[in-house]
Protein backbone atom coordinates (compact mmCIF):
# COMPACT_ATOMS: atom_id res chain seq x y z
CA UNK A 1 0.00 0.00 0.00
CA UNK A 2 1.26 3.77 -0.73
CA UNK A 3 1.21 6.24 1.74
CA UNK A 4 1.04 9.88 0.46
CA UNK A 5 1.18 13.43 1.91
CA UNK A 6 -0.18 16.21 0.93
CA UNK A 7 2.94 17.89 -0.47
CA UNK A 8 3.53 14.56 -2.40
CA UNK A 9 0.18 14.98 -4.18
CA UNK A 10 -0.22 17.52 -7.41
CA UNK A 11 -3.77 18.42 -9.13
CA UNK A 12 -4.16 15.92 -12.25
CA UNK A 13 -2.87 12.93 -10.18
CA UNK A 14 -4.66 10.07 -10.45
CA UNK A 15 -5.49 6.50 -9.70
CA UNK A 16 -7.65 3.69 -10.64
CA UNK A 17 -9.78 0.24 -9.32
CA UNK A 18 -11.01 -2.61 -11.28
CA UNK A 19 -13.61 -4.90 -10.35
CA UNK A 20 -15.62 -7.33 -11.75
CA UNK A 21 -19.08 -7.76 -10.10
CA UNK A 22 -20.88 -10.53 -9.55
CA UNK A 23 -23.59 -12.55 -8.09
CA UNK A 24 -22.34 -14.13 -4.95
CA UNK A 25 -20.80 -10.03 -4.01
CA UNK A 26 -24.31 -8.42 -4.38
CA UNK A 27 -25.72 -11.12 -2.28
CA UNK A 28 -22.81 -10.75 0.14
CA UNK A 29 -23.44 -7.20 0.32
CA UNK A 30 -26.73 -7.25 0.78
CA UNK A 31 -26.47 -9.46 3.71
CA UNK A 32 -23.84 -7.45 5.33
CA UNK A 33 -25.98 -4.23 4.88
CA UNK A 34 -29.50 -5.59 5.37
CA UNK A 35 -30.25 -3.78 1.89
CA UNK A 36 -31.82 -7.20 0.28
CA UNK A 37 -34.03 -5.10 -1.87
CA UNK A 38 -35.41 -7.33 -4.46
CA UNK A 39 -34.08 -5.47 -7.64
CA UNK A 40 -30.43 -6.41 -6.79
CA UNK A 41 -31.04 -10.04 -5.90
CA UNK A 42 -34.10 -11.90 -7.14
CA UNK A 43 -34.14 -11.78 -10.81
CA UNK A 44 -37.95 -12.50 -11.26
CA UNK A 45 -38.56 -9.26 -9.71
CA UNK A 46 -35.74 -7.25 -11.44
CA UNK A 47 -37.47 -8.62 -14.70
CA UNK A 48 -40.53 -5.89 -13.81
CA UNK A 49 -38.33 -3.35 -13.59
CA UNK A 50 -37.15 -0.63 -15.94
CA UNK A 51 -34.03 -2.52 -15.72
CA UNK A 52 -35.38 -5.68 -16.30
CA UNK A 53 -32.82 -7.55 -14.45
CA UNK A 54 -30.88 -7.28 -11.26
CA UNK A 55 -28.36 -4.62 -10.61
CA UNK A 56 -25.50 -3.86 -8.38
CA UNK A 57 -26.03 -1.70 -5.20
CA UNK A 58 -24.75 1.71 -6.28
CA UNK A 59 -22.93 2.01 -2.86
CA UNK A 60 -21.45 -1.35 -3.22
CA UNK A 61 -20.04 0.26 -7.13
CA UNK A 62 -19.04 4.05 -4.96
CA UNK A 63 -16.99 1.88 -2.25
CA UNK A 64 -14.66 1.32 -4.77
CA UNK A 65 -13.34 5.09 -4.44
CA UNK A 66 -12.58 3.68 -0.40
CA UNK A 67 -10.57 0.80 -2.17
CA UNK A 68 -8.28 3.45 -4.23
CA UNK A 69 -8.17 6.26 -1.10
CA UNK A 70 -7.35 3.87 1.82
CA UNK A 71 -4.63 1.96 -0.70
CA UNK A 72 -3.57 3.94 -3.09
CA UNK A 73 -4.22 7.36 -3.08
CA UNK A 74 -3.73 9.34 -0.89
CA UNK A 75 -3.37 5.78 0.34
CA UNK A 76 -2.41 4.27 4.28
CA UNK A 77 -3.82 6.79 6.77
CA UNK A 78 -6.08 9.00 5.05
CA UNK A 79 -9.61 10.07 6.11
CA UNK A 80 -12.26 9.71 3.87
CA UNK A 81 -14.46 12.67 5.09
CA UNK A 82 -17.20 13.38 2.34
CA UNK A 83 -18.40 11.65 -0.97
CA UNK A 84 -21.26 12.64 -3.04
CA UNK A 85 -22.10 10.26 -5.75
CA UNK A 86 -24.42 10.85 -8.72
CA UNK A 87 -25.49 7.19 -10.17
CA UNK A 88 -25.44 7.90 -14.31
CA UNK A 89 -26.58 3.95 -15.55
CA UNK A 90 -27.07 1.18 -13.94
CA UNK A 91 -24.39 -1.84 -13.24
CA UNK A 92 -25.29 -5.38 -14.33
CA UNK A 93 -24.15 -8.35 -12.42
CA UNK A 94 -20.82 -9.53 -14.69
CA UNK A 95 -20.07 -5.77 -15.50
CA UNK A 96 -16.70 -4.87 -15.00
CA UNK A 97 -16.16 -0.99 -13.38
CA UNK A 98 -13.36 0.41 -13.82
CA UNK A 99 -13.31 3.79 -10.65
CA UNK A 100 -11.02 6.43 -11.43
CA UNK A 101 -10.41 9.35 -8.78
CA UNK A 102 -8.45 12.48 -10.10
CA UNK A 103 -7.13 15.12 -7.52
CA UNK A 104 -8.82 18.38 -8.37
CA UNK A 105 -7.97 20.90 -5.72
CA UNK A 106 -5.16 21.05 -2.42
CA UNK A 107 -5.79 22.71 0.41
CA UNK A 108 -2.74 22.27 2.45
CA UNK A 109 -4.11 24.84 5.44
CA UNK A 110 -6.74 22.07 6.23
CA UNK A 111 -4.97 19.32 5.16
CA UNK A 112 -6.99 18.56 2.72
CA UNK A 113 -7.35 16.87 -0.74
CA UNK A 114 -10.59 17.04 -3.29
CA UNK A 115 -11.16 14.18 -5.94
CA UNK A 116 -12.90 14.02 -9.08
CA UNK A 117 -14.61 10.45 -8.82
CA UNK A 118 -15.73 8.57 -12.17
CA UNK A 119 -16.55 4.96 -13.03
CA UNK A 120 -17.20 3.69 -16.41
CA UNK A 121 -18.05 0.00 -17.20
CA UNK A 122 -16.27 -2.28 -19.83
CA UNK A 123 -18.11 -0.17 -22.85
CA UNK A 124 -16.52 3.19 -21.55
CA UNK A 125 -20.06 4.82 -20.57
CA UNK A 126 -19.94 6.57 -17.60
CA UNK A 127 -21.92 4.47 -14.69
CA UNK A 128 -21.13 7.00 -11.86
CA UNK A 129 -19.52 10.46 -11.17
CA UNK A 130 -18.90 12.36 -7.54
CA UNK A 131 -16.35 14.63 -5.74
CA UNK A 132 -14.27 12.83 -2.46
CA UNK A 133 -13.04 15.24 0.49
CA UNK A 134 -9.78 13.30 1.91
CA UNK A 135 -7.64 14.17 4.61
CA UNK A 136 -3.91 12.42 3.55
CA UNK A 137 -1.54 11.42 6.39
CA UNK A 138 0.57 14.40 7.80
CA UNK A 139 3.53 12.02 7.70
CA UNK A 140 4.30 9.03 5.31
CA UNK A 141 2.51 6.16 7.19
CA UNK A 142 4.23 2.64 6.59
CA UNK A 143 2.75 -0.69 6.76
Amino acid sequence: MKSLTLQEMKIGDEATFVKTFTEAMVKEYAQLTGDANPAHIDPEYAASTPFQRPIVHGMLVGAMYSTIFGCTLPGLGSIYTKQSLKFIKPVFLGDTITAKVCVTLLIPEKNRVIFSCESVNQHQEVVMVGEAEIMPPKARVSE
